[in-house]
């Protein structure tokens, strides 16, 4: 009986491979339990067309990213904070305030997760370099400088 893994099973192979099996173990288990399809034509060339949806999607995903890569590098994110009697920042910006501003300022969304700090807030006015992780090992430049009021 031949099956086509949609799950990588130990000792058999890796998803996507058609393997030659034993009638009672790919009926039984593989199919069974989810790990396999019976191999027929269609299932075979349903595969083959879902697979390649998926690599267009993922293209497509990455192209986004990039595009919005090249807006980040662009773009000048300025956050407005009061001073301290002393003079430095009341407060200080997180990376979950760099996330709104440029949301509100420039309408890019990104998680604040993705917002990498090389401390965990920024306390004092001035320019700095954020790095702003988008996924498939895309990281872009942001330019942020904050002002004191």
């Amino acid at each position: 009986m031949k099956v086509l893994l949609i799950k990588d099973v130990k000792s058999l192979g890796k998803s996507g491979e058609i393997k030659e099996v034993k009638e009672g173990y790919g009926r039984n288990f593989l199919i069974g339990k989810g790990f396999a399809l019976h191999a027929t034509d269609e299932v075979i060339s349903q595969w083959e067309k879902d697979q390649a949806e998926l690599v267009q999607k993922e293209a497509d995903e990455i192209a986004s990213l990039k595009d919005t890569e090249k807006k980040l590098a662009d773009i000048k994110l300025q956050i407005h904070k009061k001073l301290g009697a002393n003079g430095s920042l009341y407060g200080a910006v997180t990376k979950d305030e760099i996330a709104h501003q440029l949301a509100d300022q420039h309408g890019i969304e990104v998680d604040k997760k993705t917002v990498e700090l090389e401390k965990n807030a920024i306390k004092a006015t001035g320019n700095y370099d954020i790095s702003i992780k988008l996924g498939h090992g895309i990281h872009a430049k942001l330019n942020l400088e904050i002002i004191g009021d």
